[in-house]
């Protein structure tokens, strides 16, 4: 069983195919199997890693708190135990958070992070306001209808419970994540790093608007803007062809322009 040491905290993650390496990070309700539809379509031309953040899916879940600052630490370690290079982390929800700040912490190993759903925590004063304004109307909405569109919860109940499901598996709660956006990177750690960035967004997102999104790739200079139509805040899950070739693109064609050795 692959397990990775983050600060004696034991993580689970697995890897699957060859190619180009994208390591993906899980939401509040995910964990390493949540990736099932994009690790059968993916491995024949990546290189695909899932992990397990501690508290969720088969990672040390024994703590008897979790603190979100730790989780960029267990995706560095998975990249340090893998030896990946060049890697692409995708982060979903507010696990982009995770997933951006790791590839601050390793630019050398990160050559790109996709943020999907999310704004990864990236602290500036215009995005906090953006961003707090479409939380307040996403609460207003049950938890299920913020992430599924009520179409598909309808037409695919069985899926629609499955995903319900995977966040049974999980100790840790959406709580444990949200310090995460505690001292966020600025725009400039972002461009000083080298690491690329893709703002992944749906059309349909109900709790980031496509407003919003734009409006944080307008900011970051460079950055990559990819709107998918017609899907919803857990696109991989709900629309996951749709998702699968945006994430193939952004693997095949962002490269980091980093200074030759």
């Amino acid at each position: 069983m692959p397990i990775a040491d983050s600060d004696g905290t034991s993580i689970y993650y697995e890897r699957h195919g060859s190619g180009p390496a994208i390591l993906f990070v899980h939401g509040s309700g995910g964990h390493h199997a949540a990736w099932w539809q994009q690790v059968a379509a993916l491995r024949e031309e990546f290189t695909v890693v899932t992990v397990d953040l501690r508290g969720f899916g088969k990672s040390d879940s024994s703590m008897p708190e979790f603190d979100g600052q730790d989780f960029p630490g267990d995706v560095v370690a998975v990249l340090d135990k893998e030896d990946l290079t060049d890697a692409m982390l995708v982060g979903q929800s507010i696990g982009s958070v995770a997933a951006l700040r790791a590839g601050l912490l390793r630019p050398e190993r990160v050559g790109s992070v996709v943020l999907g759903h999310s704004l990864g925590g990236i602290s500036h004063p215009e995005l906090k306001e953006l961003a707090a304004a479409d939380r307040a109307e996403a609460v207003k909405l049950p938890v299920i209808d913020r992430l599924l569109t009520k179409g598909f919860q309808q037409e695919r109940a069985d899926l629609t419970f499955l995903f319900q499901q995977m966040g049974t598996f999980n100790v840790a709660k959406m709580q444990d994540l949200r310090n995460l956006d505690t001292n966020g990177p600025s725009l400039d750690d972002i461009r000083d790093s080298g690491v690329k960035v893709a703002f992944l967004a749906g059309e349909k997102d109900a709790v980031l608007s496509v407003k919003t999104v734009t409006r944080a790739h307008e900011l970051l200079a460079g950055s990559h803007l990819e709107i998918v139509p017609d899907a919803p805040h857990s696109m991989y899950w709900e629309t996951p062809a749709k998702y699968n070739a945006a994430v193939a693109h952004l693997r095949r064609t962002l490269t980091a322009p980093k200074e030759a050795a």
